[in-house]
């Protein structure tokens, strides 16, 4: 069974293989989604898209392992690309709704924008 090492958490679960990365992580309690300067995180708990990929606040970071990731949909794709948080992290950025869990990886959850980042005017 894979295991999905939390960094920000410092928490390791071990997973079903192919299970959705959003549910493992709710059901072990980590908290993905982000409010604005720590506020309001509550609201996106409460109102979210409950994983069918239209927000966007369950995004995450694969540090480690992305190719134990399923392969990214047009949902998650086109989601993505209306992100500022995307910009400069395109090869490690999903949504933890439409990923599964096929091996072994890092993710750290509330990434931050990178607004200021070299990627962002190109």
């Amino acid at each position: 069974m894979p295991i999905v090492n939390f960094v920000n958490e410092k928490k390791q679960i071990q997973v079903p293989e192919g299970a959705n990365l959003r549910k493992e992580a709710l059901k072990a309690g980590i908290k993905l989604y982000p409010g604005i300067n720590g506020y309001g995180a509550w609201l996106n708990e409460i109102f979210n898209c409950h994983g069918l990929g239209h927000c966007g606040t369950c995004r995450v970071l694969i540090v480690k392992g992305m190719e134990n990731a399923s392969p990214m949909g047009l949902i998650e794709k086109l989601r993505l690309k209306c992100s500022f948080a995307y910009i400069g992290n395109e090869d490690t950025m999903r949504l933890a709704c439409r990923t599964q869990v096929l091996g072994d990886m890092d993710v750290v959850t509330r990434p931050p924008f990178n607004l200021t980042g070299e990627n962002f005017f190109s």
